[in-house]
């Protein structure tokens, strides 16, 4: 069985190809979305999801989010006294989808399609190929989001030839991709997008304002604190889809400071962000040649999209309403699953053509001639430039520098700007060349990239015919089987919290959250319930919990909505 995943900043889902198509797998709680939140607590037991989320309001020192953004680098999150790389925390959240997906369908899953963001880097890429690996999942294929959500909209089913634009707007990145269809075909023409742009950026203007006007400052504030400022911010964004006018309040120190911000103030908050969106979009436009007035659809993809301003701000860019037929959060998920599918050669899935294009610019380091005579080193010189559509091979011819020159040294770069040192290195090669005045022996370094994002780098001395040939794969080397194993039993000393007790560890904490947050009859109503409730689990006596846990979810109903 392969799977689709969604692995995404802020949540993460999976689904499956069935006999009625594409659907998503409700994970242990019953819900569709597990947030991308890993809390471990003193005895190395690691929660993941919704639990992990409200231990985040109790414990945000030992609790991670948000990792996704900063997958592939060096960064580590400290969680008590471990440190966990962004990969070993997605590694976690892709472990808990796989097992939620075993029990929902009562069979092993050891395959899945994960997408991505287009404006993944090839170090990115392969980071979230690792964590899959570390999560016991065996990822052959990495999808693009927006591709992967242009399947699920099923538009390369429709009849007529077709230009869209798919804009993904999920919690931490941003991708906007051109996509035509024709007949069977369904090409990627371009990409943009900011891998630190996201909904969460949205939320962080509410809560910087929230502070700027209220006087306070971070470092002044406890951890707890921020967290429920934020919880506040969150919640204060949402609520614009229903009024036009948000609330936030909070308890700091005793006292209740509370905060109404409307609508159009928010609007004008956000205008820089916006005007950070523009930019990605105009620059797919131009690099896939397509003016505005040829777009016929713009597809919404990520929860952000559901904010009024993102949509007022959508509209009055395409000057047209964007197609809304299916859940946001949900595309990305249910289209790696068709590709999963198409993957296993099911019948059920008309196979379609897919193209994309390279979503960065591969080139090498080289030497320039200023107006004055003098040569410049470290300029960037493209080779496969980006948006060109894979797979693609592209070769380049270059000269030596030096008289007597015996060895030439190629540098592969993927990135935009003019200087090599600004670009991703992603490996190198050296070759020999005769001996031989400037400028007299020559070498074709050619290029080959596949929609896998595998990249062959092979040098050709045109003098003698020597040859090298490489296959780069970063600067971090994949991880070896053995080396993945490694790992696994280096992280073996966690536990994954057992599936039967996560509905009511998540109430307990849900309550302890709330006992902390109110006061006076609310508080004392609290810790009479969750004394109630801890008597009843106590007795082990299924019927008696689940009776217990209905009654004091509505009571924490009543509690928070008192609060608001």
């Amino acid at each position: 069985m392969i799977i689709g995943i969604d692995l995404g900043t802020t949540n993460s889902l999976a689904a499956y190809f069935s006999e009625d198509g594409p659907r998503i797998i409700p994970n242990r709680l019953g819900r569709h979305l597990t947030p991308s939140v890993v809390s471990v607590d003193e005895n190395d037991q690691v929660y993941v999801g919704e639990t992990a989320k409200e231990r985040g309001f109790l414990y945000p020192q030992m609790t991670a989010s948000v990792f996704k953004r900063h997958m592939g680098s060096d960064r580590k999150y400290p969680l008590g006294e471990k440190e966990f790389t962004a990969q070993d925390l997605s590694s976690f959240v892709l472990r808990t989808l796989k097992e939620d997906a075993e029990a929902y369908l009562g069979q092993t899953v050891e395959e899945a399609v994960i997408s991505v963001p287009a404006y993944f880097d090839d170090k990115r890429r392969k980071a979230t190929k690792r964590a899959g690996e570390l999560a016991g999942l065996k990822v052959e294929r990495i999808i693009s989001e927006p591709t992967a959500a242009a399947i699920a909209y099923g538009l390369y089913e429709k009849q007529k030839n077709t230009k869209f634009l798919v804009f993904d707007l999920g919690g931490g990145t941003f991708d906007v991709s051109v996509l035509e269809l024709f007949e069977n075909i369904l090409e990627v023409r371009a990409v943009a997008g900011d891998n630190y742009l996201g909904g969460e950026d949205f939320t962080e203007l509410l809560v910087q304002h929230y502070m700027d006007r209220m006087d306070l400052k971070s470092a002044e504030l406890t951890q707890k604190t921020l967290g429920q400022i934020r919880k506040q911010a969150e919640a204060c964004k949402r609520s614009y889809s229903q009024a036009a006018c948000g609330i936030m309040n909070c308890r700091i120190d005793g006292e209740e400071k509370k905060l109404e911000i409307s609508l159009k103030e928010y609007e004008r908050m956000c205008e820089p962000l916006l005007t950070k969106i523009r930019r990605p979009v105009q620059r797919s436009l131009s690099d896939a040649h397509v003016k505005l007035s040829d777009i016929d659809e713009i597809v919404l993809v990520g929860g952000a999209t559901r904010l009024p301003v993102i949509r007022d701000f959508i509209i009055r860019m395409f000057k047209k309403f964007p197609d809304t037929a299916m859940d946001p959060d949900e595309a990305v998920a249910l289209g790696a699953a068709v590709q999963g599918a198409m993957k296993e050669r099911r019948e059920a899935v008309r196979e379609v053509i897919l193209t994309d294009v390279c979503a960065f610019t591969l080139g090498t380091e080289v030497s320039v001639r200023l107006e004055n005579g003098t040569m410049d080193e470290g300029h960037f010189c493209p080779i496969i430039e980006r948006n060109t559509v894979i797979p693609a091979s592209r070769t380049e011819r270059f000269y030596t520098m030096h008289d007597d020159q015996e060895r030439v040294r190629i540098c592969v770069l993927q990135g935009e700007s003019r200087y090599a040192e600004n670009n991703l290195l992603l490996g190198e090669l050296n070759i020999q060349v005769p001996k031989n005045k400037a400028g007299e022996e020559s070498i074709d370094v050619t290029y080959t990239y596949d929609i896998n994002s595998i990249l062959e780098v092979e040098v050709c001395v045109t003098s003698s015919g020597q040859r090298q040939r490489q296959i780069i794969k970063g600067r971090e080397n994949e991880m070896t089987d053995r080396e993945i194993e490694e790992r696994m039993r280096e992280l073996s000393y966690l536990k994954i919290h057992p599936r039967e007790q996560e509905e009511n560890r998540l109430l307990l904490l849900r309550g302890e959250r709330l006992y902390e947050e109110t006061v006076g009859d609310n508080r004392r109503r609290m810790e009479h319930e969750l004394q109630k409730f801890e008597m009843v689990l106590n007795t082990r006596d299924r019927g008696k919990i689940e009776e217990a846990a209905k009654h004091l979810s509505q009571v924490m109903e009543e509690v928070e909505e008192d609060n608001l």
